[in-house]
């Protein structure tokens, strides 16, 4: 028989109910990032006539701006879920996000014609695991001040 405060934080063993939700979904971004990334054109294609129109509305967007940020974006949960998965070793997260951008853009300049390794997603995507590493941390130190008073 199943016991429902099992899935409780504070009855459970440690990681394990952040585990059993975390790691699909790291399964399923890690997909998801694979079929970006590994596309063999650029995931905007098709997009010039939307990517035009916001930056002639928003003059600060430039193309490099907006393509910069949608590569924090896209490195964000990975930041995420890797912080959920190790607490313990949440020092790896950064490291880990720099080898998989690097993986990324080294295989994007080497194997497809149609895509372009750049040294500033590699800075962009660091940055997203970082900010995702960095929200788990704040959401976890509010739960800790929570807890204590």
């Amino acid at each position: 028989m199943s016991d429902s405060r099992s899935d409780h934080p504070s009855t459970a063993a440690p990681g394990q109910p952040r585990l059993r939700w975390a790691l699909p979904w790291l399964i399923v971004y890690a997909v998801a990032l694979l079929l970006i990334a590994f596309w063999p054109q650029h995931v905007d294609k098709g997009m010039g006539w939307f990517l035009k129109a916001l930056t002639h509305h928003i003059p600060l967007l430039t193309y490099d701006r907006i393509e910069f940020g949608s590569n924090i974006v896209l490195f964000v949960p990975l930041g995420i879920l890797l912080a959920i998965l190790m607490p313990r070793r949440r020092y790896l997260v950064m490291p880990i996000g720099f080898v998989v951008s690097l993986a990324i853009e080294s295989a994007q300049g080497v194997l497809l014609a149609g895509r372009t390794a750049s040294l500033a997603d590699l800075i962009a995507n660091t940055a997203g695991a970082c900010i995702g590493l960095f929200a788990v941390e704040v959401i976890d130190w509010v739960a800790r001040r929570r807890q204590a008073s």
